[in-house]
């Protein structure tokens, strides 16, 4: 018998009967038998230390860079400049941790550095109220879309999400509403970007909207128009925004947006395997009380002296139950932690700054490949960061072919666009030199000419 279950043979007995079945079997029998392991687990035999060392050394060993010089990789998770003071701030032992602390009276500290956070996202989305973080942009936007249709009642169960929103956030809001009483509706596109008349033709029982821009193509969608169609139909607007991108572009609240939501990873987190994450989360006060996650208030003490606490705690599943409406229960506290530090180093004109040479590489990337390379841009708009190339030859074999050549030369789009299968997704942040572009240019221009 496992020495770790605490279980006698007799108290499971018990426990089968009062839920009224016969064995374990019968209890898991929802489970497909494919699915269902019989006898021991596929574990390798234990090791000593040095073999264990001499292991995830060989193992470390097999990775392939994902950043540097001869990597142009986007899509959600971004190559940036990072600040030394980051990491050398959020290493400290008074900040060491990943979770947001339930005892203001030991974890003031903490507590302001988050509420510092929220006051930042605040400040970046033009929006009155963020939260103390989620776990990533997906499930921030799976997160936003609940709270939406929570709120349209029994008359708007149905939320339309952009074509062009990323395909892995969608994947998340599907899983999220899988067993959940509402729909999904998938809004068309047109050049890469929201049809807008189709969009408005689809409007009316609807809940919400939720709009990429930058969308997952690097495209900047009318996100004026678009929320002026959503609202004019009774629907509101879950803008999902690009951190870096709003040192140039407008912020969701100038537009009117309800819900905001993005991807903290670029600001100040490392691209290492698929990137250290944050959700950002940001809301009108109508949706304060449906906000998921960690609320950091400002508060005084009997003394008069400025204190952090945790607000509006009834919400979350720990007291409500079933009534919760959420079940985030904690955050990527030591990201946002990081983040912070990142928008206090950097203020308006350094982000400002970064989405400006991060715009300038892009465009001079795109161009140097059209001219040598014989690239032609797939959509028309214009994009911010990233833009998709088509080459007129197999993406994803030469996406290959680069790939042993030591280049990670963006993604293959053929899942996402199948009727363009020459087609590339290529970044280029504020990191690469004209002579890292330069590389990339003349071993593409070998490999398809």
């Amino acid at each position: 018998m496992n020495p770790y279950l605490g279980h006698t043979e007799e108290e499971r007995q018990q426990m089968l009967q009062a839920l009224g079945v016969s064995s374990i079997d019968e209890l898991f029998a929802a489970i497909p038998e494919e699915l269902r392991t019989r006898g021991d687990l596929p574990i390798p035999k234990a090791l000593t230390e040095p073999e264990l060392l001499r292991l995830a050394c060989e193992r470390a060993a097999q990775n392939t860079p994902g950043a540097g010089p001869r990597a142009f990789l986007g899509a959600g998770i971004y190559e940036h400049m990072i600040p030394s003071v980051i990491n050398h701030l959020a290493g400290r032992g008074e900040f060491l941790t990943a979770y947001t602390p339930y005892q203001p009276e030991a974890s003031q500290g903490v507590l302001q550095a988050f509420f510092e956070f929220q006051t930042m996202v605040c400040e970046l989305t033009a929006m009155p109220i963020a939260n103390a973080s989620l776990y990533d942009g997906s499930t921030a936007l799976a997160e936003a879309a609940i709270a939406a249709l929570a709120a349209g009642g029994s008359s708007r169960k149905k939320i339309i999400v952009a074509g062009a929103v990323h395909p892995q956030y969608r994947q998340t809001l599907e899983s999220y509403l899988v067993n959940l009483p509402y729909e999904i509706s998938i809004a068309p596109m047109k050049d890469g970007c929201v049809d807008l008349e189709a969009l408005r033709g689809m409007l009316g029982d609807v809940a919400a909207v939720a709009v990429q821009s930058p969308n997952y193509f690097g495209l900047i969608e009318d996100m004026p128009a678009i929320s002026e169609a959503v609202h004019g139909e009774g629907a509101d607007l879950i803008s999902v925004f690009e951190p870096i991108s709003l040192g140039l572009l407008a912020a969701p609240g100038e537009y009117g947006a309800d819900i905001a939501v993005g991807e903290g990873q670029p600001l100040g987190l490392s691209p290492y395997l698929g990137g250290d994450t944050v959700g950002l989360f940001a809301c009108t006060q109508e949706y304060m009380r449906r906000m998921p996650g960690r609320l950091v208030g400002e508060a005084v003490d009997r003394h008069g002296k400025t204190g952090y606490v945790l607000a509006l705690q009834t919400r979350e599943q720990h007291i409500r139950r079933e009534k919760a409406t959420s079940n985030i229960c904690t955050n990527q506290g030591l990201n946002a932690l990081k983040a912070a530090i990142f928008m206090s180093a950097m203020g308006p004109q350094g982000l400002r700054e970064m989405a400006e040479a991060w715009t300038v590489n892009a465009h001079v990337l795109v161009e140097k490949l059209k001219q040598k390379a014989g690239a032609k841009e797939a959509f028309p708009g214009p994009f911010f960061g990233e833009c998709v190339l088509r080459f007129g030859t197999d993406a994803q074999a030469l996406h290959t072919r680069l790939l042993e050549q030591g280049f990670v030369a963006g993604v293959p789009l053929t899942d996402v666009l199948p009727e363009m299968p020459d087609a590339l997704l290529l970044c280029a942040t504020e990191t690469k030199t004209e002579q890292d572009m330069d590389v990339l240019v003349d071993v593409i221009t070998t490999n398809v000419c």
